[in-house]
């Protein structure tokens, strides 16, 4: 199944920064710990001035790494699936993406009828739902009777994986 417009966004080679804000975190993060190993200054500073130096300078690099994560552009991943109403929350039902509880809205299709469409996808068009191996006559009436209400589009490997089980019990 190939899906061109939908990337997981940790698939995406950018990730959460860009390659100059990764190295200027990197960067900061290093200067921070190489600052709390700075070498004791002569003994006119007490071990609690010191200590106090050590943690400003520390409190400002990491200061500065946390405003450069959050500054971060976001991942470019699809947020939203534009078909999202032919999952069940419409009248037409996409046969390559809706989960089989769909079609407990359709009197007669589930389970049976409902678990032969989603577990033989996907489709190329609405019509090789009758090339079901294994369909009987009934089932066949029984789809014909809500042919209008189903397309195909193509397969979202979001959605593909949940037809058959989408981990809703009971």
């Amino acid at each position: 199944l190939s899906t061109p417009n939908v990337v997981p966004c940790y698939v995406q080679s950018n990730y959460f920064f860009n390659e100059s804000t990764m190295k200027l975190t990197i960067f900061a993060v290093l200067a921070s710990t190489a600052a709390a190993f700075v070498a004791q200054q002569p003994a006119t500073t007490t071990g609690t001035a010191l200590n106090a130096e050590r943690r400003e300078i520390f409190g400002a690099a990491a200061a500065a790494a946390a405003g450069l994560a959050f500054a971060a552009p976001a991942a470019q991943a699809v947020v939203d699936y534009e078909n999202i109403a032919l999952l069940g929350g419409g009248t037409t039902v996409d046969l390559n993406n809706a989960n089989v509880r769909v079609y407990l809205k359709m009197p007669g299709m589930y389970p049976a009828v409902a678990g032969k469409i989603v577990s033989n996808g996907p489709y190329k068009t609405v019509a090789d739902v009758y090339n079901i191996k294994g369909l009987t006559g009934p089932e066949k009436d029984m789809i014909k009777k809500y042919e209008s209400r189903f397309t195909a589009k193509e397969p979202a490997a979001e959605y593909v994986i949940d037809r058959i089980n989408n981990g809703l019990y009971r």
